[in-house]
């Protein structure tokens, strides 16, 4: 499945006193690439949630390389890296505009319903778990 990927465009607020993208402001690109990733597969979060589902992050690990400023594009692909059936771990490539790597990245987030119980996703959505398995081996 070809996926399109994010673009984000460098705010000025992003910004700190040296003109450079506060590091914070990676991990916000990441949720809205992932947002983006799962609409694009079909399965997005407000699906999830209105069955009463949430993927919490339970780690992270980001790895800045080259500074980027107000009203560079950045480009973010998101990978599936491994996928567990509670647990899913997700990869991130940045890129600015001519190519070099900004940031890569990874999060690993969980399946639970509202009262923090893991949600049992190969029963409940095997087409899902199928895709997310399926690009986790083509990432191999």
């Amino acid at each position: 499945m070809e996926l399109k990927g994010h673009v984000h465009k460098v705010q000025y607020y992003e910004t700190d006193m040296m003109g450079i993208t506060h590091h914070s402001n990676y991990i916000r690109w990441m949720e809205e690439a992932r947002g983006q990733f799962l609409d694009e597969i079909g399965w997005n979060y407000k699906k999830f949630e209105d069955e009463g589902i949430v993927s919490p992050v339970i780690s992270l690990s980001v790895d800045y390389k080259h500074p980027t400023r107000y009203e560079d594009e950045v480009f973010i692909k998101v990978n599936v890296i491994e996928f567990k059936g509670v647990k899913l771990k997700v990869g991130y490539i940045m890129k600015n505009a001519e190519g070099t790597v900004v940031c890569e990245a990874e999060s690993t987030h969980c399946f639970v319903d509202k009262e923090g119980i893991p949600v049992r996703m190969k029963k409940l959505y095997p087409a899902f778990c199928e895709l997310l398995s399926n690009m986790a081996n083509e990432a191999v």
